[in-house]
C-alpha cells in the first residue's frame, strides 16, 4: 500500500464522513422559478436544476438525511442567495486529487488546472509537465497546503474532498475562495460515481463533453457487464490484503463490491449492506474467502511482484487458495493511471475484472491494470 494519507483515505471510504462546509440547508433555497432537473440515472448524492440564469447544484450528505451543500454555478450576474455561488467557466482550478485531474485532460479541459497538490502522487505525465515548467504551480500537501501559492494563483476555485472527522479545511476556508467538495467517492455504484463528470464538466464549460464522455462510459460498462452474465458465475474473488492487522474489504453495496459482482464474480460479502469497506481480521477473511479461486490487491514497488515477496510480507497469505494455486492479481499504481482512471472510466476496471474472472491464464497484455504475481 501507498504510503499516503491522502491516498489511503481515498481508498479506506468508510473511514471517512463528509464534512460539508460552504453552506448547508436542509431545505431548498427558496427559489420559486420553476427549473428543469438534469437527469442523473445512477448518482444517488448529487441533484442539478436548470434555471434561466443558472445552474443549482445540491450535494447530498450522504451520512446526515437532509444536510447538503449547495452552489449556484452561472456565467453572469449576481443574485442574493443562500447558496455558495461559482462563475463558470473555472479557469483558474486548484485541484488536490489526481481523479479530477485526470478527468478534466479528459475533458480537455486541463488548462483550467493551474494549481495541483499532492503532484509526487500523480501518475499524469503532462501535469508533471506543465509543473516542472511552472505551467501548473505545485501547491504542496494537499493535507497542509501552501497557502501563500494558492493566493498568489488568483484560483476561482479549489476542488478538494470531504473527509471524516477533519475539523474543516483550517485557512484554506477563509480564503473566500469556492471550495469544490469533491465527494462523487461516496457514490454506491461505478456508473454513480462516474456520473459527476456532468457536474466538473459544468464547472469548466465542457458539459457536453462530460455527457459524450459518461454516455460512452456507461454503455460499454451495460454491454461488459451483460456479456460477462450471459453465463453462471463460476469463480470466486478476494481483494486487498492486511493493512497493519486490518484487512479491508468492500461492502457489499460499495462501487468496488458491485463492480465485482457485475464482472460476475462471486464475492464473499455480496450480501453485506454497508457502502464503504469493513475492517476485518485475518481469521475472519481465512473463514469467509480463504478459497477463493482470483486474489487482487493494491501494491506499490519499483520492481514486480513475487509469491516469495508476498510470503515474506506475511506468511498466513499462504493459506489462500489463491496464493497456492497462484492466481494471485495486483495494480501497482506507479506503473499503470489506476487511480487516475478509475473513478470516471469504471469500464476499464471491469474490463480486466471479467477477464481474470473469466479466464484461468489471461494474457497480461490485454490487461490494463492488473498484474499477475510472479513466480
Amino acid at each position: 500500500m501507498r504510503k499516503c494519507l491522502p491516498i489511503i483515505i481515498y481508498i479506506v471510504l468508510p473511514l471517512l464522513l463528509l464534512s460539508c462546509r460552504g453552506v448547508r440547508e436542509s431545505g431548498s433555497l427558496g427559489n420559486q422559478d420553476h427549473g428543469d432537473t438534469i437527469p442523473m440515472k445512477y448518482a444517488e448524492h448529487l441533484l442539478m436544476v436548470r434555471y434561466k440564469d443558472y445552474v443549482e447544484v445540491t450535494l447530498k450528505d450522504p451520512w446526515h438525511e437532509g444536510r447538503s451543500t449547495k452552489y449556484e454555478i452561472r456565467s453572469q450576474g449576481v443574485k442574493e442567495s443562500r447558496s455558495q455561488e461559482v462563475r463558470k467557466p473555472l479557469r483558474r482550478c486548484v485541484v488536490f486529487n489526481t481523479a479530477h485531474a485526470s478527468l478534466l485532460q479528459m475533458l480537455g479541459a486541463l488548462d483550467a488546472v493551474k494549481g495541483v497538490a499532492d503532484v509526487k502522487y500523480m501518475n499524469l505525465p503532462e501535469v508533471r509537465r506543465r509543473v516542472s515548467k511552472s505551467e501548473i504551480i505545485d501547491c504542496g500537501d494537499s493535507m497542509n497546503p501552501d497557502i501563500e501559492k494558492i493566493v498568489e494563483l488568483e484560483a476561482d476555485a479549489i476542488w478538494l474532498s470531504p473527509f471524516e472527522n477533519s475539523g474543516g479545511y483550517g485557512r484554506i476556508e477563509k480564503l473566500g475562495i469556492p471550495l469544490i467538495e469533491c465527494a462523487d467517492y461516496m457514490e454506491t455504484s461505478a456508473l454513480g460515481r462516474a456520473e459527476w463528470m456532468k457536474f466538473y464538466g459544468l464547472l469548466v464549460g465542457r458539459e457536453h463533453e462530460a455527457d459524450s464522455l459518461f454516455a460512452e462510459v456507461e454503455r460499454r460498462y451495460w454491454e461488459l457487464k451483460n456479456r460477462a452474465h450471459e453465463k453462471a458465475a463460476v469463480r470466486s474473488v478476494l481483494t486487498e490484503r492486511l493493512t497493519g492487522s486490518v484487512w479491508y474489504v468492500p461492502g457489499g453495496r460499495s462501487s468496488m463490491g458491485k463492480l465485482l459482482q457485475d464482472a460476475n464474480g462471486r464475492y464473499a460479502w455480496a450480501d453485506d449492506e454497508h457502502s464503504g469497506s469493513l475492517p476485518l481480521a485475518f481469521e475472519t477473511i481465512l473463514d469467509r474467502a480463504g478459497e477463493a479461486d482470483v486474489w487482487v490487491f493494491n501494491y506499490i514497488g519499483d520492481e514486480p511482484l513475487t509469491y516469495g515477496r508476498l510470503a515474506l510480507e506475511f506468511h498466513g497469505y499462504r493459506q489462500l487458495r489463491a496464493f497456492r494455486e497462484q492466481h494471485v492479481y495486483y495494480v501497482n499504481s506507479l506503473q499503470v493511471p489506476y487511480f487516475e482512471e478509475v473513478s470516471f472510466r469504471p469500464d476499464w476496471l471491469l474490463e480486466d475484472y471479467i477477464k481474470i474472472l473469466n479466464s484461468e491464464n489471461p494474457e497480461e497484455e490485454h490487461l490494463r491494470y492488473l498484474r499477475k504475481v510472479r513466480k
